[in-house]
């Protein structure tokens, strides 16, 4: 979408907004639209409009992650074995901002069977407990390619 598009739109909604369709009044809503999208013109650059795109994706991602790992957990307490494999994880970290890593940590901690515990001061590495594991390295890339890369998608 570009920005007469949407400067066009903006004028669309101040017209119903205001309940007047004249002429003057789209023209009008078209001046406060392109007043208001010059205030902000920092913030456009074609990468944020397909930001709502990427941070559904995250979401999605987390949502399957979220029912995959609920059903696990489950089928590890019910199961007659009980032979967890618990283990702290250190995940090397590619992303750098305080909300990225809170989100990446918040994300994991959120997810059955698996807890942030900390982070390192230089702010590179996650440490993660996780309730049973039997490869920690595929656990590692399974974060980094899943999570970390999604996180850095919707958020830069």
């Amino acid at each position: 979408m570009n920005l007469f598009l949407l400067n066009l739109i903006l004028a669309l909604v101040w017209g119903a907004v205001t309940a007047s369709f004249s002429p003057e009044n789209l023209v009008f809503g078209f001046v406060l639209g392109f007043l208001s999208l010059w205030l902000v013109r920092h913030r456009f650059n074609p990468d944020n409009f397909n930001r709502p795109i990427r941070i559904a994706r995250l979401a999605g991602l987390f949502l399957i992650e979220l029912f995959l790992s609920a059903f696990r957990v489950a089928a590890d307490t019910i199961s007659p074995r009980m032979s967890f494999r618990p283990a702290i994880i250190a995940v090397p970290l590619d992303v750098d901002s305080e909300v990225e890593i809170m989100l990446l940590a918040n994300l994991i901690s959120l997810t059955p069977g698996s807890l942030s515990v900390d982070v390192s001061t230089d702010r590179s590495t996650l440490y993660v407990h996780v309730m049973d594991v039997d490869d920690p390295e595929a656990l590692r890339r399974e974060i980094k390619d899943g999570f970390e890369r999604r996180i850095q998608e919707a958020l830069n």
